[in-house]
């Protein structure tokens, strides 16, 4: 899947404002982020200020992302709960922000119920191999 510049940064900004949810940085979530970022074609210097800085950066919108495509759409919501149980929980503020994320991006809802449960059964073990973005 091609991805623009724009749903690019739209992507690792909406992830990074998930990460901030719980008001906490873990190594896993880090070095996920990393592993996104360079995916999505990020310098990794670039990536490591910008997850350094999340917590404390007040000037980044705190919106939900939108995307060109529904189906990049949901690889994000994935690869949200993927990031958001590394830490091996999750909290109810990324539940709901992925949840709001997945309304405002035309998502079905019960789309999103469903991988929601599915993600509670697994007790917070995603894969980092599982993630969306890394399937283009």
């Amino acid at each position: 899947m091609k991805i623009s510049i724009l749903d690019a940064s739209e992507y690792f900004r909406g992830l990074l404002l998930l990460v901030r949810k719980d008001h906490k940085l873990t190594e896993a979530e880090s070095e996920l982020m990393k592993r996104i970022g360079k995916t999505l074609g990020f310098e990794r210097e670039f990536c490591e200020n910008a997850i350094r800085d999340i917590l404390e950066n007040n000037y980044i919108l705190d919106t939900p992302p939108v995307f060109a495509s529904s189906e990049l759409a949901m690889r994000f919501i994935k690869d949200g709960l993927t990031l958001a149980t590394s830490d091996k929980e999750v909290a109810a503020l990324e539940a709901d922000w992925l949840r709001a994320t997945s309304e405002k991006n035309g998502l079905n809802i019960e789309w999103f119920n469903q991988l929601w449960t599915n993600t509670k059964d697994t007790d917070g073990r995603l894969q980092a191999d599982d993630l969306s973005i890394n399937h283009s």
